[in-house]
């Protein structure tokens, strides 16, 4: 086997950061050197390739040549790579350490009160959780498995559909019980407070405009309202009695079983979205991970 002619990884570094920025100063903040740096870096790596790989322009900073597009195309997705492999022997000694990644509602009303389960079932697995709105970059992110809720299509992932998602409103016992505003239809809702979620990074969430269409009710101003930024915030406001709020039967939690909601009116809505638990394709195998996916999957299915 001949011997591989290889540039310096800090100057690949360097310049694949400048090539996804456009920019050697915000480069520089990524890999805690100054721009100056990077672009030095960068000047010594043409050097080696004996090509330019950036235009410096005065008005409009650096711009990637025809010869340097090519290169940093190729050199992200190597570095995803390395940076993958490198997770994975990291983690050799500590197999059975899961990181999970999910939005807030779910870990706090779906997911953390079931652990127990998975720590009976796994007793030698460690979870831990970790809660964001946004998907995982996996390649950059030290995660493991990510729950999302989405339509399913996340390319180069295992993807597993957990669960569907269905809405209807609920609100405390007091407010369905007051003599002087009945809620009996959803008309009724014109006389109460409307409790919105702020959906951040979830298209095409159901809203109560949504809602409210789908079922043909007219006539009710949706813009009033105070909004929260998650669900379980819209749930306790609702138990306190402070309005009308729209939930889910996946992030419904045991309100309805202890009493603290109650469903006015039956009429519910699908979601257009669904909730999957979701891997990198290359470690999909891992004994932890196809663990837990399977855990999760028994679960959704005795949820369901």
């Amino acid at each position: 086997m001949s011997r591989r002619r290889l540039p310096p990884l800090t100057s690949l570094r360097a310049f694949e950061a400048a090539a996804r920025h456009s920019s050697f100063d915000k480069a520089g903040d990524e890999i805690a050197v100054t721009a100056s740096a990077v672009g030095q870096q960068v000047k010594a790596l043409e050097a080696w390739l004996g090509v330019p790989l950036f235009l410096r322009l005065p008005s409009r900073g650096v711009v990637l040549t025809a010869a340097g597009e090519r290169y940093a195309s190729t050199l992200t997705d190597l570095l995803d790579r390395l940076h993958e492999a490198t997770a994975r022997a990291m983690k050799a000694d500590h197999e059975w350490v899961l990181t999970v990644s999910t939005i807030p509602s779910f870990a706090l009303l779906w997911l953390i009160p079931r652990l127990g389960s998975l720590r009976q079932q796994y007793p030698e697995m460690e979870i831990r959780v970790s809660v964001s709105p946004l998907p995982v970059d996996f390649a950059r992110e030290d995660v493991d498995a990510a729950i999302r809720l989405g339509r399913g299509h996340y390319p180069g992932l295992r993807t597993d559909w957990l669960m569907d998602e269905t809405f209807f409103a609920v609100c405390s016992d007091a407010l369905l019980t007051d003599p002087a505003r009945p809620l009996r239809e959803p008309a009724d809702l014109r006389h109460h407070t409307l409790l919105h979620e702020i959906a951040e990074g979830i298209p095409n969430y159901t809203t109560w405009a949504r809602w409210l269409a789908e079922i043909g009710a007219t006539g009710i101003d949706t813009s009033r309202g105070p909004h929260f930024s998650h669900t379980f915030m819209v749930l306790q406001a609702a138990a306190s009695g402070q309005g009308v709020a729209l939930a889910t039967n996946v992030l419904i939690g045991d309100y309805l079983k202890a009493g603290r909601l109650a469903r006015p009116f039956p009429q519910e809505v699908s979601g257009v979205n669904q909730y999957h638990v979701v891997c990198p394709e290359a470690s999909a195998e891992r004994p932890a991970i196809s663990a837990f996916r399977n855990w999760l999957l028994d679960e959704a299915r005795a949820a369901r």
